[in-house]
């Protein structure tokens, strides 16, 4: 009995710590860091499937179906990302409001010195990314935009859904197109210091490789603006329809 007792009040001990751990400033970063990294990874993949629109209906249908077809993981998948969204958002903005309440006085330029424009609107792009990938399934995913987007269907293949057609007419508003288009522009703002200060807060980043992940955050970066944008642009001007 008294064995019993004591591995429950272990067990108890042991999940009190991770949780202070995880309450901690350095918990917080390592929450930022690793949400921050799948969200790095999904953005990518994303990226990726979305580019087959260049390949033809055949091929972005096929694939649209392809993960409709497995709603087993496809809705997992979807819910997950959104508890990892939500959980980067909230943990980066508490760790931001304690690292202003740690220092009350402000800089004498009003900004930390050497930091980069990235760094000093972290937060409000990350604000701006989330409502824009509320935007983005109200327009894609759940219809609430323009609900006719989900009913257009693939001419060869009446039971799957016309992604391709829905891509064309989806950018054909030019303030929607621009919405996109500037969204892109500060998720790669964000990922162009986010990425940086991802792997600096697992403690892979040093001085050797210093130079070398910065390099590599920004041109990952300017990579994912250029292939989301290039989609955008080719639809919304008419050069693939």
């Amino acid at each position: 009995m008294a064995a019993k007792i004591e591995v429950k009040q272990s067990a108890a001990a042991q999940a009190n710590l991770l949780v202070r751990f995880f309450q901690s400033s350095l918990g917080k970063k390592y929450i930022v860091a690793i949400t921050g990294f799948l969200l790095f990874g999904f953005v990518i993949v994303h990226m990726l499937g979305n580019l087959q629109f260049f390949l033809g209906p055949d091929a972005i249908n096929a694939y649209a179906k392809f993960l409709k077809s497995t709603p087993e993981l496809l809705w997992p998948a979807r819910i997950g990302l959104l508890v990892i969204v939500i959980l980067h958002i909230v943990t980066a903005v508490k760790l931001w409001q304690e690292n202003r309440a740690a220092r009350p006085v402000k800089y004498d330029t009003g900004k930390p010195p050497a930091a980069s424009f990235a760094s000093r609107t972290l937060i409000v792009s990350g604000l701006i990314i989330f409502a824009f990938i509320v935007f983005h399934l109200a327009h894609f995913t759940v219809g609430l935009v323009n609900p006719a987007l989900l009913e257009l269907r693939d001419p060869k293949d009446p039971l799957r859904h016309n992604v391709y057609q829905m891509m064309v007419d989806g950018f054909s508003n030019p303030w929607v197109s621009i919405f996109y288009i500037v969204a892109m522009g500060l998720l790669c703002l964000h990922l162009s210091h986010g990425v940086s200060s991802m792997f600096q807060s697992l403690g892979l980043k040093n001085r050797a490789w210093d130079g070398a992940i910065d390099r590599f955050a920004k041109v990952a970066s300017a990579a994912i603006f250029i292939g989301n944008c290039a989609i955008v642009i080719a639809a919304w001007t008419g050069l693939v329809r």
